[in-house]
């Protein structure tokens, strides 16, 4: 790596930060019919475990993303929206930031591209031209963005699951109108790393090692198919601008299963190498 990719790079992961910093400064196949044979112990783990083979089966999906924080005694949350391609680990979310105490949003929405080992984004801000994108490496993050970027890669989200060391049926709910069995557990980050694909093994290990603990809280949801129509993390995240630890609740979304997710990643050409602006 070059010394100028290299500074790249470092500059990149500041400004994923950035989405989530200015945020707290400022203010988620089996049949239905096995539901109780999965109820208990390692039954539910096992069928926890297996829900992102199911997507990467599913091949596409419509998502929404929900992030949640409280800071300040202010509940501070950042939407997301966007089509993933299960079997490409590719996303596309628009991420829409909080509104300031006025009552107005801080800046228009930014376009996130997800990819294996990599987030663009566009609209950031921060001196970056509107036509440019700030590339950065995810496994730099200390969290491996599943925090920084204001939204969970959805793949990622499902392979968080792989770590589940203790899972829990619920029982049966409905999630937008769709009959879904319902998992309450633990994921440890590192299990979840060791388990990942290529694409999110190293990102997974980086969280595993720079979150408070590497036990992870979750709820999901699953529909007849052992897809996930819902899942959603508690996460802690040690933020520098921040006493001790922040509890961030990332909520994944997905339906329209099979829906086109066609995602093009930007040139090398239109990915920004200048000075990106402190915030």
């Amino acid at each position: 790596m070059t010394e100028r990719q290299q500074h790249r790079r470092m500059r990149g992961a500041g400004i994923a930060a950035g989405v989530l910093c200015a945020c707290l400064t400022g203010s988620g196949c089996a049949e239905r019919g096995a539901a109780a044979e999965d109820a208990h112990g390692e039954g539910a783990v096992e069928v926890v475990r297996r829900a992102a083979d199911t997507l990467v089966e599913a091949r596409s999906s419509k998502a929404r993303t929900s992030m949640e924080m409280a800071t300040g005694g202010t509940r501070v949350t950042i939407r997301g929206e966007g089509v993933y391609n299960f079997r490409k680990q590719l996303g596309r979310l628009k991420v829409l930031l909080p509104q300031d105490p006025a009552g107005a949003t801080a800046q228009r929405p930014i376009v996130e591209l997800l990819a294996p080992g990599a987030l663009y984004m566009k609209n950031r801000g921060a001196g970056v031209p509107e036509d440019k994108w700030v590339r950065v490496d995810t496994q730099t993050l200390s969290d491996g963005n599943l925090v920084t970027g204001g939204a969970t890669d959805p793949f990622a989200a499902a392979e968080v699951l792989r770590g589940a060391r203790k899972a829990t049926y619920v029982g049966e709910e409905d999630v937008a109108g769709t009959a879904v069995r319902h998992y309450r557990g633990t994921a440890d980050l590192g299990i979840a790393a060791e388990k990942a694909s290529r694409g999110n093994a190293q990102a997974l290990a980086a969280a595993a090692k720079g979150f408070a603990t590497d036990q992870v809280p979750f709820d999901v949801f699953l529909d007849e198919d052992g897809r996930i129509r819902k899942v959603r993390h508690r996460f802690s995240f040690v933020n520098g601008q921040q006493e001790g630890a922040v509890a961030v609740a990332s909520t994944t979304s997905l339906y329209d299963f099979g829906t086109p997710a066609d995602v093009r990643l930007p040139d090398s050409d239109d990915i920004y190498a200048g000075k990106i602006a402190e915030e």
